[in-house]
């Protein structure tokens, strides 16, 4: 069996060219000093597109909260958060259009997205409940009753490629998914646990697949802000192609060959994730070729 133990290359919620410079973050002055200023409108979901491009403002938008998200030269970019109960005309989500930015607004829209998420679920402090306020240009929350300072939450989760002794992939479907969606078993690690632990645990809880942690490699991490994952993917292999799925929440599992794969996503028996996912990169590494845009899902 041939291992690519490489890491993953051109992740596209991983991709990025321009500077946190987090430095300037609690430094006022020196934040405002920055005259070449560019605001995007930013949701929970998504932000306002143009074609398959981020539409930058020169003023931030009235009565939004603004974050300061970096700089590529003399340029800095800001989001502006969107607290209208509508989304405005051009809004678009980040796992629908993220394949088509170039890498600048993917790195900046990710960024976007998941400090939006977080503001809205720690709009109060969680130790006495008063409401929070900005801080660190956005990327900070502080209690004006305890004083304390909350910061963005990033919550590691595990995705992995399962191989068998015949170079066969497992792949699940969600119990919620349609029929024929297909992906890599995946889930969060526990407080207290390894990455390497949490795939072993995964696999087991979902598919009834016994691996071992010596299997286990990693091959690249891509941020996942819906609403703050970061995901880790992984390799993995068994002497043991068994197979019990809980039926909770993985319905159906299947071993499949490079083959078997192909037939079945011609025939649309099998949708694969969309590209934006670090599963498909994942399924497309074993499959050692470059997987065609209409044996995904959208």
């Amino acid at each position: 069996m041939s291992e690519d133990r490489r890491l993953l290359q051109d992740l596209v919620l991983a991709q990025s060219t321009t500077q946190r410079a987090g430095h300037l973050r609690e430094d006022p002055e020196a934040l405002a000093g920055l005259t070449d200023r560019l605001f995007v409108h930013v949701g929970p979901q998504g932000a306002r597109i143009d074609g398959a491009a981020l539409v930058w403002e020169t003023i931030p938008c009235p009565d939004n909260a603004v974050t300061f998200l970096g700089v590529e030269g003399d340029t800095a970019f800001f989001a502006c958060h969107h607290v209208a109960s509508e989304e405005p005309d051009g809004w678009r989500d980040l796992r629908q259009i993220g394949s088509r930015l170039e890498a600048r607004d993917v790195g900046l829209m990710v960024s976007a997205v998941a400090l939006d998420n977080w503001r809205r679920s720690h709009a109060h402090c969680g130790r006495c409940g008063t409401q929070t306020w900005d801080a660190d240009a956005g990327w900070a929350r502080r209690c004006p009753e305890c004083d304390h300072l909350h910061f963005p939450r990033t919550d590691p989760a595990v995705i992995v490629l399962v191989r068998d002794g015949d170079d066969r992939a497992l792949l699940g479907r969600q119990a919620q998914w349609a029929e024929g969606w297909f992906s890599t078993l995946a889930g969060f690690v526990e407080a207290g646990e390894t990455a390497e632990a949490a795939v072993v645990r995964e696999v087991r809880e979902e598919s009834g697949v016994h691996i071992t942690p010596d299997s286990v490699h990693y091959l690249g991490s891509q941020p996942w802000p819906f609403p703050s994952s970061l995901m880790l993917g992984y390799h993995a292999w068994t002497d043991d192609p068994s197979t019990d799925p809980d039926g909770e929440e993985i319905a159906e599992v299947r071993w499949l060959s490079r083959d078997e794969l192909r037939s079945a996503c011609q025939s649309g028996e099998v949708r694969l994730p969309p590209r934006i996912s670090i599963a498909r990169m994942l399924i497309e590494r074993w499959f050692g070729e470059p997987i065609p845009s209409e044996w995904g899902r959208n």
